[in-house]
Parts: structure tokens; sequence; C-alpha cells
């Protein structure tokens, strides 16, 4: 053996010696690119991939047709110049875009993520994006009508436009500010199970921990408690004053919020507290996680979900002023249905102009 080989073969026996007894990785030396899964999670997975993609694409459709009518008639026959529809085109547009990302997350829980690194980070973003604004939103109309009920005077003064217009880009903002974290974690990489996935990675375990444990309280305190602090408040409140004061002009757009609201608090409460259980089954347990919990936040996300499609029926479908507009637009489309309505109308002003007309 030449000197050439023997240094080289020092070299191997040095190498050895350093990296020989950290071969579990724990060695700060030792670099791994490849993904390790610590927990199985197959029957987890073939849950998601058979029930997910079905109602992701339902939702979808529901959502953009829903939202779609919604901003169809505020634009045909609404003015965007009120508070009011301001602040509802703002939450139309976080349920749409909270909505848009949907077929993407179908196909990802079906097979794989095979949109690419880019469209990996911009999903997750503008999932949260609009996921958050959608919450802040509501809120925000749940207090803009105590300030019009409660405070009807000096509200007044200080419901403008511009009031509304900059309350909106602060909601933007904050949730723009929330969902930063998607953008910088999510990450596209290859598994030898589960093929091209996109997830929270680029870091060490323990920072990802943090940063989970982070986005789930976060969610559970920012983004729910304190809108439900908010809205009770303001409900006690408004129901209080409209009690004493029996303002029934009032009362048909404070019945139609609050059974917004109160849909949403039903859609989402199971979800913030399967989210609440895992950050504490996170902080406090060291083994695998919970299938129980994977399932339940699997079935109270779908819930969650739900919302998204179902609200903006209840400004059509509820509200009377929306189903004026919405009679009308059938109306000129559809002239059986405008037949019909004419028939109703005039059914409707012959019983307020006489009623005892039809005893004749």
């Amino acid at each position: 053996m030449n000197t050439t080989d023997m240094d080289s073969y020092d070299e191997f026996l040095e190498f050895l010696e350093e990296y020989g007894n950290y071969s579990d990785g724990s060695n700060p030396k030792y670099v791994t690119s490849e993904f390790v899964t610590q927990c199985q999670k197959a029957d987890v997975v073939h849950f998601g991939a058979k029930y997910l993609p079905p109602f992701f694409y339902i939702n979808f459709i529901i959502s953009v047709l829903g939202n779609g009518l919604v901003l169809y008639i505020i634009y045909k026959y609404e003015k965007l110049s009120t508070v009011t529809n301001i602040f509802l085109l703002n939450l139309v547009i976080s349920d749409l875009l909270f909505a848009c990302c949907l077929p993407f997350n179908a196909v990802y829980h079906a097979s794989e993520w095979i949109f690419g690194r880019a469209m990996c980070k911009l999903v997750a973003s503008l999932f949260s994006i609009g996921f958050y604004s959608s919450i802040l939103f509501l809120t925000l109309m749940t207090f803009d009508r105590y300030l019009a009920v409660v405070h009807a005077i000096t509200a007044a003064k200080q419901r403008r436009k511009a009031y509304a217009i900059s309350s909106s880009v602060v909601v933007w903002v904050v949730s723009l500010a929330s969902s930063v974290k998607e953008l910088i974690l999510h990450d596209t990489f290859t598994d030898k199970q589960y093929g091209e996935l996109c997830e929270n990675v680029g870091y060490d375990h323990d920072t990802l921990t943090k940063w989970k444990l982070f986005g789930y309280y976060q969610q559970f305190f920012v983004f729910f408690l304190i809108p439900v602090a908010i809205v009770l408040y303001c409900y006690m409140r408004i129901t209080m004053r409209v009690l004493s004061t029996r303002m029934r002009e009032k009362c048909r757009a404070v019945k139609l919020i609050f059974v917004i609201v109160l849909t949403f608090f039903i859609c989402w409460t199971p979800y913030n507290i399967v989210i609440l259980l895992k950050a504490l089954e996170e902080s406090f347990s060291t083994g695998c996680p919970s299938d129980t919990l994977d399932y339940a936040h699997f079935i109270t996300r779908n819930l969650a979900f739900l919302y998204c499609c179902i609200s903006p029926l209840f400004y059509t479908f509820v509200g009377k002023k929306f189903q004026n507009h919405f009679r009308r637009m059938l109306a000129r489309n559809i002239p059986c249905v405008k037949i019909t309505i004419l028939e109703s109308q005039s059914s409707r002003t012959t019983s307020h102009k006489s009623p005892y007309t039809t005893d004749y």
C-alpha cells in the first residue's frame, strides 16, 4: 500500500471515528435531506384522500356560485359607497379567496402536490389570508351594527366611507401579517411513500413545533376567542337597545347578521376546540399525535369550511333587501318568473289597499 493509499485510509478511519457514533443524526454536523416520517398515519391519510376531495370540490362550486351571486347583486343593485356594502364586499372577496384554494387542496389530498414550489407557498398563504380576513370582517360588520344601533347619533358622523375603507385596510394588513409564516415555512419536498408534499419544512423539528404551536394559539385566541367576546358584547347591547326602543326598522338587519354570526360559531366552534386540544397535546405529549384528534380535525375543519359557502346564501335569501334584488334579477332574465312576481306583488298590494275586497 503506497503513501497516498495510507493517507486516504487514515482519513477514512477518522471519518468513522467522528461520525460513526452518531448514525442517528444527533451529531450537529450530521446532515440529511431525507424526510423521515416519525409517526405512521396511513389510515388518517387514506381517510383524507377518500372524503376530502369531493367535499372540497362541492364546497368550491357552491362558494363561487353563492358569493358570485352576492357580488353581482351588490354591483348591479347596490351602492358601493355605503359602509355596510363596503364591508360586505370585502367579506365576499375573503370567502372567494378562501374558496379558490380548495381545488388545489383537493388535488393534493387525492394524490400529491403537482403545482410546484411557488404555488405551494402562494396557495398556503392565500388560504390563510382568506380565512383570517373572513373572520375579522364578520367581527367588524357586527361591531359596525353595534355602532349604528346603540350609538346611532354619534356613529352617524363617524360611519363614513373613509372609516369603512381604513377599517378594511387594517383587516387585510392584519390578515396578511398573520399569514407570512405560511409563506416562509411552506415548501415542497419528496417523500418515498407519499410523493411530492407541500408542508412546513426547512427548519429543525423544535423550530417547526414552536411555529405550529404559535399557529394553534394564534388561531384560537386571536381569531376565535377575541371575536367571540366582541360579538357577544355587541349583540347583547344591540338586543337591549332594540327591546327598549322597539326599533322595528332595524330588527331585520340585526336578525340577519345575528343568523350569520350564529351560523359562523356553529361551524367554527368545534374546529377551534379541536385546535386547542391539538395545541395542548403538542405542548405536553412526547409521543405520536392522537388519531382521534386527527379524525376530529378533518371533520370539524370541513364543517368550518361549509361556512364559506353558506354565508352568502343568508344575504340573498334571509335579508329582505337582497330578496327583492334577487327577484328583480330573476324577473329580468326569466319571463315566467316575472309574471309570478308581478302577480304576487299585485296580490300584496290589493290586500294592503282593502282587506275586505276578497269578501265581495
